[in-house]
């Protein structure tokens, strides 16, 4: 293809794949089949692209992903709402699938998204085990919440559904265990996780599940990728507040349950939040700051292998 950079926009729906190729300005599309995978791997690798860009799509870029990975594609998997920012700002409102793998390429070429390391087949079995979970405890939740307003006739078969949706949720943690155990590296990196203040087994199973770059990032940019880092809002002599945007909400949900745990129980987080709240931060920017100070010692303690010592100093 001569010097000229290629990039590769792929968009995925359950029965097609569908290509874009820039600067070329090419398209076209194979089945998401395994024979359209191949084919789609050895059309690709033809372009030699520096970059193939996809959604996440709740699963179904996996195996697209890892049979692009596996062909020496170098493939970046971005987040959708990423995507939908860039198209609205480049005026590209208009969606059919051959316009989004477009978005995409383009995406591709003028952000350069970083091509990281894809998930092996243990690790997405382990997200997708712990993603079952938070879905039955949503419902049981959910159920909780009706059982209470509900008359009398709609309760038993409110009540059946939550003795069923408690002994699912026990088999997942059961199969979570299981799996957890089968993998000496995730065995010792929940020890050290749950050796820290308000980590138990469900917080430590998501990091291990749903932030695999814990221990792999500086303070800063672990505290971006999960969303607890605050973003400036300045302009000329204005000075907005900081906040905190993006990130993942599968890390932040057991995070949060994690630092009010912290707060409660630990006299280091104790004191570091009370501090907050006596210099003027509203009690709930203190929680978020408590949250960020506890995720980037999670990741100092797996970068060093060490387990929770209590940190000398409080400060921010």
């Amino acid at each position: 293809m001569g010097n000229e950079s290629v990039f590769l926009g792929v968009d995925i729906s359950k029965g097609r794949l569908d290509v874009a190729v820039l600067p070329q300005g090419e398209s076209f599309g194979v089945e998401n089949t395994p024979e359209g995978l191949e084919e789609l791997v050895s059309r690709l690798k033809g372009f030699e692209p520096e970059s193939v860009v996809m959604e996440a799509t709740g699963g179904l870029e996996w195996p697209v992903a890892g049979a692009l990975s596996a062909g020496g594609l170098n493939v970046a998997v971005v987040n959708p709402r990423q995507v939908r920012d860039f198209a609205r700002a480049t005026g590209r409102l208009a969606k059919t699938d051959k316009l989004d793998a477009f978005v995409l390429a383009r995406f591709a070429e003028a952000v350069k998204p970083e091509a990281r390391p894809l998930k092996d087949e243990a690790a997405q079995e382990l997200a997708a085990v712990m993603l079952r979970r938070r879905q039955l405890v949503g419902m049981l939740t959910a159920e909780r919440n009706r059982l209470r307003i509900m008359p009398k006739k709609v309760r038993r078969s409110i009540k059946a559904h939550i003795t069923w949706l408690e002994r699912r949720i026990e088999e997942v943690d059961k199969d979570l265990g299981d799996l957890i155990k089968a993998s000496p590296m995730w065995r010792e990196k929940e020890k050290l996780l749950k050796s820290a203040p308000g980590v138990g087994p469900t917080v430590a199973r998501s990091l291990l599940a749903f932030l695999p770059e814990l221990g792999l990032l500086s303070r800063r940019q672990i505290a971006a990728l999960v969303g607890v880092a605050p973003f400036n809002r300045d302009s000329g002599q204005y000075r907005g507040l900081r906040k905190c945007w993006g990130g993942r909400a599968s890390v932040r949900t057991p995070l949060y349950m994690a630092a009010l745990t912290a707060i409660r129980c630990d006299p280091f987080f104790k004191a570091f939040y009370e501090r907050l709240v006596a210099a003027g931060k509203a009690r709930k920017l203190a929680i978020t700051a408590c949250m960020r100070k506890l995720i980037t010692i999670l990741n100092a303690m797996v970068k060093d292998n060490s387990p929770w010592s209590t940190p000398q100093t409080i400060n921010p």
